[in-house]
C-alpha cells in the first residue's frame, strides 16, 4: 500500500487544525483580553486496492482524502483590573443552544448565591473567632 497519499493528507489536515486556526489569536487591549472560541470537525478516509484481469493484467491504486471545518462560536472577554466572575464574559457569535441559554440566564443567580455563601462563611468565621476569644 502506498502511504504517501495518506501522509500528505494528514500533513495538510494538521496545518488546518493548528492551534492558532482552531482557537485563534488572543487579542489584548488596554483593559481586556479577547479569546476567540471555535468548534471544528474533521473527517478522514483512505483506501487501497489491487486487482488482476483474466489475461495477465493487473493494477493497483490507493488514495486518501479528508476535510476539516472551523466555525467561530464565541469570544471570551476577560476584563483587566476586575476580580471575580464579573471579570469574565462570554459573547456568543452563534445562536446559543437551549442548554447554553439556560446557563447564561442562570449565571447571575449563581453569582449572587456565591456572594451570599462567601458572606455567610465570613460571618461564621468571625463568630467562631469571637467565641474563641471569649473562652480564653
Amino acid at each position: 500500500m502506498d502511504v504517501e497519499p495518506i501522509k500528505t493528507t494528514v500533513d495538510e489536515l494538521l496545518k488546518v487544525l493548528a492551534t492558532e486556526n482552531v482557537i485563534g489569536e488572543t487579542i489584548e487591549t488596554e483593559d481586556k483580553l479577547i479569546i476567540p472560541v471555535t468548534k471544528f470537525g474533521m473527517a478522514f478516509g483512505a483506501a487501497s486496492a489491487e486487482g488482476s484481469a483474466l489475461k495477465d493484467q493487473s493494477g493497483k491504486g490507493s488514495g486518501a482524502g479528508g476535510g476539516a471545518g472551523i466555525e467561530p462560536i464565541a469570544m471570551v472577554v476577560v476584563f483587566k483590573g476586575m476580580v471575580g466572575p464579573e471579570s469574565v464574559r462570554v459573547m456568543h457569535l452563534t445562536k446559543p443552544s437551549p442548554m447554553g441559554r439556560a446557563i447564561s440566564e442562570a449565571m447571575p443567580a449563581v453569582i449572587d448565591l456565591m456572594k451570599e455563601g462567601k458572606e455567610t462563611v465570613k460571618e461564621m468565621r468571625e463568630k467562631k473567632e469571637e467565641e474563641k476569644e471569649e473562652s480564653e
